[in-house]
């Protein structure tokens, strides 16, 4: 009998623009956490299990809150631990370096925990909508192809904020709907008229169609990808702790885009419907807060997602 998808949490990163544990801030009535809603909402569409990866450092912090009310889930919750000195043989943390590995290393780190099943992954911090799930779900249950994975795009003008920059990657496909390649957009902002970017610091800008369609890091696996992963890790390390020992991350867009140009897997692009929203900033809290109160009174979710 072929495993379940299981769903992955990244919950390690500690949010410097936002200055605190975004994965623990209370967004809802009862004091949830945009994670309690992402699992509420991966559970509606069919899984049954959850790895979050999560940093020693703010274990105890995890769990005397969001731990703590996820053991009233009806799902089954595995934790994983990301953490500077997990690296292949071979390889040692470089003297200062304090910043992750990225969200490629994070994947790695619960690969035990997802024990051969395909699985999806997503950002803590980031509300993604309950039609992502099922879309990414359904794709994970019926796709047949070791080699076929997927990622969920979201319309641009439904991911940007009004308190800043942010950073996106547009998504590029071909006729078929397979990801070609993702154009990472550093600083992405509204204005008066639209939506632009800027490569020059501000020198320059070139406007983006609000209906483009962007990763959120909401991507799904099938089974294989953490055994090229693993072997692209040790890649990147050659190379990058030569050039940028202290700051080089290996982001899941770099293992993507190495897959796709040499014909090792494909990527089919799904598309949500749904808003996204997150707080990349303080100030984007009272958005989520109240969107998540209105989504409540329209009866999306109920008045305490665990009770």
């Amino acid at each position: 009998m072929e495993k379940k998808p299981v769903l992955v949490v990244l919950a390690a990163g500690m949010g410097s623009r936002y200055g605190g544990l975004k994965q623990i801030d209370p967004v809802g009535s009862q004091g949830e956490a945009i994670l309690d809603y992402s699992i509420y909402d991966a559970h509606r569409a069919g899984f049954d299990t959850v790895v979050i990866v999560i940093k020693k450092a703010i274990e105890k912090d995890f769990m005397e809150t969001v731990g703590k009310r996820l053991e009233k889930a009806p799902v089954e919750i595995r934790y994983a631990f990301q953490e500077l000195e997990d690296l292949p043989e071979g390889f040692s943390v470089p003297e200062d370096r304090t910043k992750p590995w990225g969200t490629s290393h994070a994947v790695l780190c619960a690969a035990k925990a997802i024990d051969g099943a395909p699985f999806a992954v997503i950002n803590a911090d980031d509300f993604y909508g309950a039609s992502a799930y099922q879309v990414v779900y359904d794709y994970l249950t019926s796709c047949q192809d070791p080699n076929a994975h997927c990622v969920v795009g979201y319309e641009l003008g439904k991911t940007v904020t009004d308190h800043g920059s942010v950073s996106r990657g547009i998504c590029e496909a071909d006729e078929q709907g397979l990801l070609t390649r993702i154009n990472e957009r550093k600083v992405i902002e509204k204005y008066e008229n639209g939506i632009h970017f800027t490569e020059d610091g501000g020198k320059s800008w070139t406007d983006v169609p609000a209906d483009t369609l962007v990763s959120m890091n909401l991507w799904g696996y099938m089974p294989g990808f953490l055994e090229d992963l693993e072997v692209r890790f040790a890649d990147f390390l050659r190379t990058s702790l030569e050039n940028n020992p202290l700051k080089c991350e290996f982001f899941l867009p770099i293992p993507v885009a190495g897959m796709i140009a040499e014909k090792k897997a494909t990527f089919r692009v799904l598309s949500s419907p749904d808003q996204w929203f997150g707080v990349t900033y303080a100030a984007d809290k009272p958005l989520v807060v109240a969107s998540l109160k209105a989504l409540t009174e329209q009866g999306e979710y109920p008045d305490g997602l665990w009770k």
